[in-house]
């Protein structure tokens, strides 16, 4: 996703908002989800210059999104930052999951012109 954001000319702040959200929820997928995979796609939409990744897993899903997505909350005596902190890092952020069906985030960062 480095190599993707760098080839599109994303800002290094940018680029480094992208690794950062990614590593956490890369992480909340294999702690909380058992693995699972990313998808990465470049966008282009409107003159517009983008990337999205896709994080999925079949883990046991998130019971309460609202109580995850606060800071502080932690099911893995973590500091509880990663599905919060990784939505303020991105441009777009979302979040599906249904427990016992796993879990969905899709993130997308736009490059600034």
């Amino acid at each position: 996703m480095l190599e993707a954001a760098t080839q599109l000319e994303f800002a290094v702040v940018e680029r480094t908002k992208l690794v950062t959200a990614a590593s956490e929820l890369g992480r909340n997928a294999l702690t909380h989800g058992k693995g699972g995979a990313m998808v990465l796609t470049q966008l282009f939409k409107e003159g517009h210059t983008g990337v999205q990744l896709v994080f999925a897993d079949q883990g046991p899903g998130i019971a309460n999104i609202e109580q995850a997505m606060t800071d502080g909350f932690s099911t893995a005596r973590s500091m509880g930052l990663g599905l919060g902190g990784a939505r303020r890092l991105v441009s777009e952020f979302s979040l599906q999951s249904q427990p016992g069906q796993g879990t969905t985030v899709t993130i997308i960062q736009w490059k600034r012109r």
